[in-house]
């Protein structure tokens, strides 16, 4: 008896070791190392979070540039020289599940942070907040939302603006007819061709198409907000590791003012690929969450 007292806290350390074993041979990590490579997602028309300036080229942006700092500290930890980044472009239909088989290891856009993605994914600490809102041709006499009434209105398929603005109609606030795009350029496409009289989607990317289409002097965005939504980069679920290095390298960006130097290079200085200035001063709903980093989703 006096021997087998001894065992049971040695068995029970046996027993999380293993599992830390098994968790870190499965994780995201031990799937990075073995394979030298990081699958990140991006997206071909986000600007300035994730986008591409030739089919060819490699995805540029502000989340892109948060993104391949968390590369470079999976490098450090990892204790690798090298690895190697390769994107697959995602949309909004197709990103969680592409998330979610390991097809890529982060989803580096404008996601927005809920918590009904927060059943399926985890989020790194938001990286922006945006106002879901409307753009409109300043010819077209649209001033206000409810204005929006009887519109051929352009949503983007799978966003949470579609959701927004379908609750709209059902609380009878407004009443439109939906014209989904699948993905945010073909989103504006439908608003620049006439075949939409409004697109709703986030404020940011919506000044970012307007700052590189042909004709940015053509359009407005109203000042009234349909909801705040964080943006988050979004990981695996249970790979607390992973995570954790996600969460300290965003964490550290905020804390130590590198991430309001990558917010002036993208939001406040000429960009490609027409040298375009969004000029879109940070909020304080962007400010706070820099202050006091947290992934709360809406």
């Amino acid at each position: 008896m006096d021997f087998k007292l001894p065992l049971a806290p040695f068995a029970l350390a046996l027993v999380f070791a293993c599992g830390a074993a098994s968790a870190q041979d499965t994780g995201t990590l031990r799937k990075i190392k073995d394979s030298g490579t990081i699958q990140i997602g991006a997206r071909d028309s986000q600007i300035p979070f994730s986008y591409k300036l030739s089919a060819d080229s490699a995805p540029i942006g502000f989340t892109n540039d948060i993104c391949l700092k968390i590369v470079d500290a999976v490098k450090a930890k990892l204790g690798l020289p090298k690895i190697e980044v390769r994107y697959t472009m995602l949309n909004s239909t197709n990103r969680i599940p592409l998330l979610q088989n390991g097809t890529v290891d982060l989803d580096c856009a404008t996601t927005t942070n809920t918590t009904q993605r927060q059943a399926q994914v985890d989020f790194a600490p938001s990286h922006f907040v945006t106002n879901i809102t409307a753009a409109v041709k300043k010819s077209s006499g649209i001033n206000a939302l409810p204005d929006l009434n009887g519109k051929n209105v352009a949503t983007v398929s799978g966003s949470t603006s579609i959701q927004l603005l379908r609750g709209a109609r059902k609380s009878g606030t407004i009443e439109v007819n939906e014209i989904a795009g699948k993905d945010t350029s073909d989103g504006f496409l439908l608003l620049s061709t006439g075949r939409a009289d409004a697109y709703v989607l986030d404020d940011v990317q919506l000044a970012g198409m307007i700052a590189s289409s042909t004709n940015p002097g053509d359009y407005k965005i109203l000042k009234e907000s349909l909801r705040q939504e964080p943006y988050g980069i979004m990981l695996r679920k249970d790979d607390p590791e992973f995570k954790a290095l996600v969460d300290e390298t965003v964490n550290g960006l905020m804390k130590s003012g590198a991430i309001e130097q990558l917010y002036t290079k993208w939001f406040l200085s000429p960009i490609p690929p027409r040298n375009a200035n969004l000029n879109f001063p940070m909020t304080d709903a962007v400010r706070e969450i820099y202050k006091n980093p947290n992934n709360k989703g809406v």
